[in-house]
């Protein structure tokens, strides 16, 4: 197994450890609904970056999934109607083949 040959000396390991340092992060408000983000990034709760609409945000997608079921559940009463009529077709078939 490799072992170092010296001592690493005071000024290399802090030179290596020199870029390690952690920064507090600045955060200002969003002009379009007024809560905190991050400078340079879309707001998180509106989804809007410098003025337009650039992702689509948690509400968005509950209302395109609430429109998706609605529009499922539409297509539901029109298959269950041809359903019945094709039941109603083997049962009379049912009853010529007994006579």
């Amino acid at each position: 197994m490799p072992v170092p040959k010296r001592k690493t000396s005071k000024a290399r390991r802090d030179k290596r450890h020199a870029n390690s340092a952690l920064f507090v992060s600045t955060i200002t408000t969003c002009p379009n609904c007024s809560k905190p983000r991050v400078p340079h990034v879309a707001c998180r709760e509106c989804g809007f970056f410098k003025g337009r609409k650039v992702m689509d945000t948690k509400a968005d997608r509950v209302l395109r999934r609430a429109k998706v079921a609605e529009i499922a559940q539409a297509k539901k009463p029109e298959a269950q109607v041809e359903a019945p009529v094709v039941e109603v077709a083997s049962q009379e078939l049912e009853a010529d083949t007994k006579k």
